[in-house]
């Protein structure tokens, strides 16, 4: 799922043990500054992007999508598909030197994928009780088989935590979230709010003889300027998801010290939205929303904004994920005059100044493009009388507004659909899935009969190639009933300093947790 015009660079060498250098200081620049170390009810990429190093899965994925062993050895599936046993690993540590039990798998799935993470609450919906016959077997018991739960296992989607530290707590306030402990190939050692957090390599991996890296400082650098200039400097060696400018790519290129490649986000398969208020009495209106479908020129967008770097995307499912998408759906031409007749069809006709109402946008923070992207849409819109105040917000700000208070009515916005529509799609589509203070969830009191029978389909459905043609029915009513509008591919890539070696470009590659990462001298 490269980003169109991105070249990807060439695979890293794969050397012999006495070649790889141990020790050494990773230093990577990311943005916003994570608000939890943990991504287990806040999904944000920056709190996946270090947690991922510090917390463990019970699996990661090969380049095929498959499900391979990390903190589960093994695992089969009932004939029935109700259930699932696990055979966990055995010696494994927490970073306070307790053992991992399947205690830990049960708290985790039970008490926080089922209950507080956005697309755990999905995920794990046919989850009934996890069985633990011994310390290192446990067995998920499921009311109805399930096709989902073991694409979402790996240590950024579901990760495991101690149950002897958060049982009987709040997960979302517990302090260990701010100095966690994990099993993973790094420990926490310090976090400077505003600056830095900094890990340590744990010496008591399971995983033996690695992580090869002696620390990894993740730099909080709020503007991508800053961060582009820190990587053609030597400041980091590492800056994941687009960091650096997009106007400066083509000729950081250039530059022999520097690698890029779009590898490592695929899994998740995100997705770029408009998302609308319902509560709006004017978006709730589905003339309106059409209307706007109607006036999003996405490849100017994305030339404009984005430089080339990403392609359209007009279904709910991306394209990339060809198991599941259809071309069979309602689309949206770039179209002034149709949109201007729906406006008027649903009772707002340009009055003498030429405006026919005004509301409000918001956009995704993790990016300074969203800004542009913003200012592109308020003039866009303009054309036909829509008036849009545009208000770029803080992380904080944004996501108490939109997934806390609900105060907004339009929003643009990256949504992981992930390698599994039921993951990405359940928790911004079901009625259920509403919640305030949970984001990335449903925010905008969208509730259909119809979107609802078929999200519980394609939970329950044991056939393979039924529940394909139950996403493709869902493609057809999400586009019908429009509460969010797919605008473009998320155009990620990852920049890098040649020297930094062994890294891993797997579908879920950039929250691969360096654990094979290593420097060269």
């Amino acid at each position: 799922m490269a980003s169109a015009g991105l070249l990807v660079g060439a695979p890293d060498v794969v050397f012999a043990q006495e070649q790889i250098r141990r020790g050494g200081t990773l230093y990577a620049a990311i943005n916003p500054e994570p608000n939890s170390l943990t991504s287990t009810y806040n999904n944000q990429y920056a709190n996946r992007a270090v947690s991922a190093s510090i917390f463990d899965g019970l699996v990661y994925y090969d380049d095929a999508y498959r499900p391979q062993p990390r903190l589960a050895e093994s695992w089969t599936v009932s004939p029935d598909g109700k259930s699932i046993t696990f055979k966990l690993r055995q010696g494994v540590k927490w970073h306070d030197g307790k053992p991992f039990t399947s205690a830990d798998v049960k708290y985790s799935a039970l008490e926080v994928w089922k209950k507080l993470h956005s697309r755990g609450r999905s995920t794990f919906a046919t989850l009934i009780d996890v069985e633990m016959p011994d310390a290192h077997t446990a067995i998920f018991r499921l009311e109805s088989p399930s096709q989902v739960i073991l694409n979402a296992l790996d240590a950024a989607e579901s990760q495991v935590l101690p149950a002897h530290l958060y049982k009987d707590t709040d997960v979302r306030t517990n302090p260990l979230n701010n100095r966690p402990i994990g099993t993973g190939p790094f420990r926490f050692k310090s976090w400077t709010k505003g600056q830095f957090v900094e890990l340590e390599r744990n010496p008591d991996y399971w995983d033996s003889g690695k992580p090869y890296l002696d620390r990894i400082i993740y730099r909080f650098i709020p503007d991508e300027a800053g961060r582009g200039a820190a990587l053609e400097s030597g400041e980091v060696q590492y800056v994941p998801y687009s960091g650096v400018p997009f106007s400066d790519v083509e000729r950081l290129k250039k530059n022999p010290d520097l690698r890029f490649d779009s590898r490592g986000y695929s899994y998740a398969a995100q997705t770029y939205f408009l998302g609308f208020n319902f509560r709006s009495p004017i978006l709730s209106n589905v003339k309106v929303r059409q209307a706007i479908a109607h006036l999003v020129d996405r490849q100017r967008l994305i030339d404009t904004v984005w430089y080339g770097l990403s392609k359209p995307e007009y279904s709910v499912i991306p394209e990339s994920l060809t198991a599941f998408y259809t071309r069979d759906i309602p689309r949206y031409e770039l179209n002034a005059n149709a949109a201007k007749k729906l406006l008027d069809e649903a009772g707002y006709p340009a009055k003498a100044n030429g405006q026919r109402f005004q509301i409000r946008l918001y956009t995704d923070p993790t990016s300074e493009r969203f800004v542009f992207a913003g200012e592109f849409l308020r003039q866009e819109f303009a054309k036909v009388g829509i008036e849009v105040v545009y208000i770029p917000l803080d992380n904080a700000t944004f996501l108490k507004k939109v997934y806390t208070d609900y105060d907004f009515d339009i929003i643009f916005q990256g949504f992981g659909i992930m390698v599994d529509p039921q993951m990405g799609l359940t928790r911004v589509y079901s009625s259920k899935a509403q919640q305030p203070g949970v984001p990335y969830a449903n925010a905008f009191a969208y509730a259909s009969e119809a979107t609802d029978r078929i999200i519980e389909s394609y939970q329950r459905e044991a056939v393979p190639q039924k529940r394909v043609e139950t996403f493709h029915q869902f493609q057809r009513q999400a586009l019908k009933d429009l509460p969010m509008l797919p605008v473009m591919q998320a155009p990620f890539f990852t920049a890098y300093n040649r020297k930094l070696r062994g890294l891993d470009f797997s579908p879920t590659g950039v929250h691969s947790g360096f654990h094979t990462a290593w420097l060269e001298p």
